[in-house]
């Protein structure tokens, strides 16, 4: 029974994870659904309406008429007053005046000191009076160079609920109107149209925006609260999120936002109407315009190419930026909008599970064909259900995950059906893989027509592991009871080898060789070895402490099982060795003998993971001791030995810094003859705070000052050495 529901349940897995990559929503899900909202909304696009908006355009034909820009302000003050008299609501500038007029009197002066600057026309003053007698706002753009922005906005904000200050997006900078301007506007508005500014299309309008201590208006927010007459906008929080937007109100007008305080764009296509040229309004005829000015808002900016305010639509039209603004002013009026309510992402991750579930049970039980079938009709549902959502409420529920997400799970079962056909393979592999490491079957498998006799010089690192007191409980204990405590030691000790990139060589009796870099590449492999000693030594001290062996069930009192571990990098020879038609993978070399050497010396030292120093020297980052040159069997010379005492992290901590200055200052006192009785002590004292398996080197170390000859045990390393 349990064997024929494991599909279904590994199934079931697949639609969980799926599930939870939803829920993370990383940013390839988030383009997908937003390219499925551009595909809604071009499909059905905001119906076109009748609106007091208007916009008046910096055309080519104005620049062509009237000249290049920057037009003078006396000009724009032209502009302002003539809309003013035909009775604008209200008059946004799209347009940034962050400096002064080119004609202004101190450019002038700067230019040409002898001119009397006072006998100058200020233009600056000149737009500023008529911007003061007009329902004018002008703008500013949110920019990392520019100047924080300071004082508070022209109208007032009221917060219901929590403040949502924190999520709005904030502006560290901005380039804002020239103060003598800004002071003479009755509004002041950003005008910037993304707080992203990489994304390639513009989705979503920011509402409002903060300066760390008030919160300010976008363009169309202002020229909606001036057209109005109101004083102040409401700004409501998200009670169920403390620092996020829920909506805004403005006058009548409730309008819901993201949690950041944006606008979800809901675009109509582009109505030429809606422009008029502001050659008209500055020509002699400008009064015959009157219908399209008197009650409306206008919003003044530019469609000109040469004047860089041109953006893509999820329409897939390039309009001026100043549109997009009035397309959100036509929204707020209609009362048009999109929506992610919360409860829409638990109705698509709910939905997917449920639609999930239904494919796995049909596919693995009528298979590939049926399967292909119901994936359809669910698919066909969800978005259908989400195309309802999306025409009739406004609300935005993806379908780009369920097409994506039931494909890749249809595609996953039917795979998986595919694997349970070739059981029997799969048996032979996992009996195989129970004599190999997972790295030299994944070799074998790649290279397989390729196995032979022979091998390769390998730069690797080499460790052997010897467990202490064994061959006394072997004595004590039935050989049945020494089986399992067998098999527990060699699983626990060689999941901490195989899961850091090692490759166990053998079992020998109670040993362990192992080895790193072969038969693939391991970066850091001295470093990984070392973190497999030192977490080894920590995995056999939690079985003894937790009692995992049953020694209690011996006859005889037992002591704790110890452990002896040496390591040694190099290089050496690893491939396959044995006769041609049994061989195994191993690697020979003196590195190889070199280790085993050290971890038998373990006994001597008094320490129980040693490494020699080629090892050393690639790892002076961990917390390591030198333990003085041993004479070790089959070697000439004697060989530099060091203490693991720990990682990385051992080795930045106050006490093993303490320690290793006592300790080297007790080796130098062991090289020159001199009383280190008080030095070790010292560290005897240390030692409990560090690694308390130091506490018997030291007590063993006066009797050793033979291994501790004067000789440089810091030598820089050998340009083969660095080479590695």
């Amino acid at each position: 029974m349990l064997r024929r529901l494991l599909p279904i349940l590994a199934g079931l897995v697949v639609v969980v994870l799926l599930t939870l990559l939803r829920l993370s929503d990383p940013f390839p899900v988030q383009v997908l659904r937003e390219i499925a909202f551009d595909f809604y909304q071009r499909l059905h696009p905001r119906p076109a309406g009748d609106f007091p908006v208007h916009v008046i355009d910096i055309d080519e034909r104005s620049l062509a008429e009237l000249g290049q820009w920057p037009w003078p302000r006396d000009r724009l003050a032209t502009l302002t007053d003539r809309l003013t008299e035909l009775g604008a609501a209200a008059i946004g500038f799209d347009i940034l005046f962050a400096e002064p007029d080119r004609m202004s009197p101190s450019r002038i002066a700067a230019t040409l000191p002898g001119v009397d600057a006072a006998a100058l026309p200020d233009y600056d003053r000149v737009f500023a009076d008529a911007l003061s007698r007009s329902p004018s706002i002008l703008g500013f753009s949110s920019t990392v160079a520019g100047k924080p922005l300071t004082g508070n906005p022209k109208g007032g904000f009221a917060i219901s609920g929590p403040d949502p200050s924190a999520g709005l997006p904030y502006l560290p900078g901005v380039a804002a109107p020239l103060p003598l301007l800004r002071d003479a506007a009755p509004g002041l508005a950003a005008v910037s149209l993304n707080a992203n500014l990489s994304t390639t299309a513009v989705r979503r309008l920011p509402m409002l925006w903060t300066n760390g201590s008030a919160i300010f208006p976008t363009l169309s927010v202002e020229a909606l609260r001036i057209a109005l007459g109101i004083g102040a906008v409401v700004v409501f929080g998200d009670t169920a999120a403390e620092g996020y937007v829920d909506s805004m109100r403005i006058g009548d007008f409730t309008v819901p936002l993201t949690s950041e305080g944006d606008l979800w764009l809901y675009y109509s296509r582009p109505d030429p109407a809606m422009l008029v040229s502001a050659a008209d309004i500055l020509s002699p005829n400008y009064q015959q315009f009157a219908d399209k000015v008197a009650g409306n808002i206008i919003l003044v900016g530019t469609s000109a190419s040469g004047l860089l305010d041109l953006h893509n639509t999820v329409l897939g039209d390039n309009v001026p930026g100043v549109t997009v603004h009035a397309q959100a002013i036509e929204q707020i009026l209609s009362s048009t909008y999109l929506t992610r309510p919360d409860w829409v992402i638990g109705l698509e991750m709910v939905g997917f599970l449920v639609l999930g579930a239904i494919l796995v049970v049909i596919v693995l039980q009528l298979g590939p064909i049926a399967g292909l079938l119901a994936g359809g009709l669910c698919l066909g549902s969800a978005i259908g259900f989400s195309w309802w959502m999306f025409v009739s409420e406004g609300a935005m529920l993806d379908p780009s995950f369920a097409f994506v997400g039931l494909t890749l799970l249809y595609l996953a079962l039917v795979f998986f059906r595919f694997l349970t056909t070739e059981q029997a393979k799969r048996k032979i592999r996992r009996a195989f893989g129970y004599y190999v490491a997972p790295s030299l079957l994944a070799e074998i498998e790649k290279k397989g027509d390729n196995l032979k006799l022979g091998g390769d010089i390998r730069r690797i690192t080499v460790l052997f592991s010897d467990m202490r007191g064994f061959t006394s409980l072997s004595e004590k204990t039935e050989p049945q009871r020494i089986l399992a405590i067998l098999n527990t030691l060699f699983g626990a000790l060689g999941r901490e080898i195989v899961s850091r990139m090692g490759t166990i060589d053998k079992f020998i009796g109670d040993a362990i060789m192992a080895f790193w870099n072969a038969p693939v590449d391991v970066p850091d492999h001295e470093a990984k070895a070392l973190r497999a000693a030192i977490a080894m030594r920590e995995k056999l001290a939690q079985l003894n402490g937790a009692d995992a062996f049953q020694l209690r069930a011996s006859k005889a009192p037992v002591e704790a099982l110890g452990i002896g571990i040496g390591l040694c990098s190099g290089e050496a020879l690893v491939g396959n060795m044995g006769l041609e038609t049994r061989f195994d993978y191993s690697a020979l070399g003196d590195t190889v003998n070199v280790a085993s050497r050290v971890e038998s010396a373990c006994k001597e030292v008094g320490y129980d993971i040693l490494c020699a120093e080629p090892t050393y020297l690639a790892t002076q980052d961990f917390a390591l001791l030198e333990a003085g040159a041993l004479a070790l069997k089959g070697k000439a010379e004697r060989v530099p030995i060091y203490l693991v005492v720990g990682d990385d992290a051992l080795a930045g901590t106050g006490a093993f810094r303490l320690l290793r200055t006592t300790h080297a200052e007790v080796l130098d006192g062991l090289r020159h003859g001199r009383d280190v009785h008080g030095g070790i002590a010292e560290c005897l004292a240390l030692a409990p705070q560090v690694e308390p398996g130091l506490v018997k080197f030291y007590e063993q170390l006066p009797a050793r000052r033979a291994d501790f000859e004067v000789r440089d045990t810091l030598q820089p390393l050998t340009p083969d050495i660095a080479a590695q």
